[in-house]
């Protein structure tokens, strides 16, 4: 195990990892499934099933011919209610397909574990067990695993770093699930031929970094990395750069790099597809913040309403201003706690008045420390300024697209100027060409 002497720009934020040691407990099955077609990168699926059907555990209810999509599965048995589009936490139409569940939990009859015996057939199962990215990104990972310069790609990387406060459900996932861990990043590595995979971990989860090592102290091409405990160390490019060295030129993806990037619970989930043959139909959910009475980490059904995961964590302690999925920094705030769990979910948590205020900004005073603080090495207050004038070709210049909204400008802005967010705005006026 080791630590580069050069680093990124990172930020020191609390941990607030409250959770850390508090087992995953499994959540009764809810009365009713909300089961989003929108759950990735890419194209939404659409219904397989149509209102009065029964559906059983594992079966498919919403798959899709293209390329970067995956499918949808159902984690319990019972009734399609009905099929209809409301508006998502991000803001677009979506599909929902209601399950009045049973309570019988029926197993599909053919579910059984794939055949996998050579590239071809292991990304088959990869698209069939509907895994995505778990650590946020929720990017298919059958399209990741399948990159269009497969001979230069020759490590993995385990992403374990869970950077963000509050969060401690790849942790748990890390110590509870870690022989499906290994056994994944193993398979993984056979079937894409792979001669290395960097487990990296931050320094802040000895227990997880002392388990793993000992598990793969004797796996050929499999080391565990530690990584130093600041913000952003789990963001992709960052990584990457931290464990290898590498740096992923502008525009490109991590295989130009010759890196695979995958997130523990991702790996967990494909290992658990490939022996079970049970598909991505739960999570584990970290459910923290000062409003909530019983932080705990949580396995649920994808599916299962906020308000119910949040009823088993013995409700509100305060009245909420603010509940996000995901963690602070990079999670999004949800308007209605009826809003069902989602693949890529990894926490909820819920904030009171005081703590969810947002601070009135001030005069920039041309500190600098936005751009100390970017992992990207861009500059924030400049970006603003060229987005304030809708100057296109000062945005492209600037690099704004390399901003991954991680969040830091605005944190440590002593202005409390939601610079992140203007970085979001700026990145869409690019992509639209200056339309807006």
């Amino acid at each position: 195990m080791s630590i580069f002497s050069k680093h990124l720009p990172a930020i020191h934020v609390e941990h607030h990892k409250y959770t850390a040691e508090c087992p995953t407990e499994k959540m009764p099955l809810p009365d009713k499934l909300y089961i989003s077609m929108l759950q990735h990168i890419g194209a939404p699926c659409e219904p397989t099933v149509a209102v009065g059907d029964h559906v059983k555990v594992g079966q498919v209810i919403g798959d899709s011919e293209a390329f970067v999509s995956a499918p949808i599965h159902t984690g319990a048995s019972g009734k399609v209610l009905s099929i209809e589009k409301t508006m998502s936490s991000v803001g677009i139409w979506d599909l929902i397909v209601t399950i009045a569940v049973d309570k019988k939990q029926e197993v599909l009859e053919d579910l059984s574990p794939p055949e996998v015996t050579d590239k071809e057939s292991f990304l088959k199962a990869v698209r069939a067990s509907g895994v995505v990215g778990l650590g946020g990104a929720a990017f298919p990972t059958h399209v990741k695993f399948n990159p269009k310069n497969p001979e230069e790609v020759d490590t993995l990387i385990i992403n374990g770093a869970e950077c963000e406060p509050y969060i401690t459900s790849d942790y748990r996932t890390m110590l509870e699930d870690s022989e499906l861990l290994v056994n994944g990043i193993k398979t993984t590595m056979k079937h894409l031929n792979l001669k290395k995979t960097i487990i990296a971990i931050e320094a802040n989860k000895e227990p997880a970094i002392k388990k793993l090592s000992d598990m793969v102290k004797d796996e050929p091409g499999i080391e565990v990395f530690t990584l130093k405990s600041v913000y952003p160390q789990g963001a992709e490019r960052v990584v990457i750069y931290e464990t290898t060295g590498r740096v992923v030129p502008p525009g490109k993806l991590p295989a130009d790099a010759g890196v695979l990037v995958s997130n523990v619970s991702t790996i967990v989930a494909l290992q658990r597809y490939i022996e079970t043959g049970m598909p991505l139909v739960s999570k584990k959910i970290t459910v923290d913040g000062n409003a909530i009475k019983n932080p705990k980490n949580v396995e649920v059904l994808i599916g299962t309403p906020i308000n119910e995961l949040i009823g088993f964590c013995g409700g509100y302690r305060r009245v909420p201003k603010k509940i996000i999925m995901g963690g602070p920094m990079m999670g999004r705030a949800i308007y209605d706690d009826s809003i069902a769990i989602i693949k890529n979910n990894n926490a909820i948590l819920a904030f009171d008045e005081e703590w969810a205020t947002v601070p009135k900004e001030t005069a920039c005073i041309n500190c600098g420390r936005c751009v100390k603080a970017c992992p990207m090495m861009l500059m924030p207050t400049t970006i603003f300024k060229a987005y304030d004038k809708k100057d296109v070709e000062a945005l492209k210049k600037l690099n704004v697209t390399l901003c991954m909204e991680c969040g830091s400008c605005s944190y440590v802005c002593p202005a409390k100027k939601q610079l992140s967010f203007m970085n979001r705005l700026a990145k869409q006026l690019v992509a639209e060409g200056g339309k807006k």
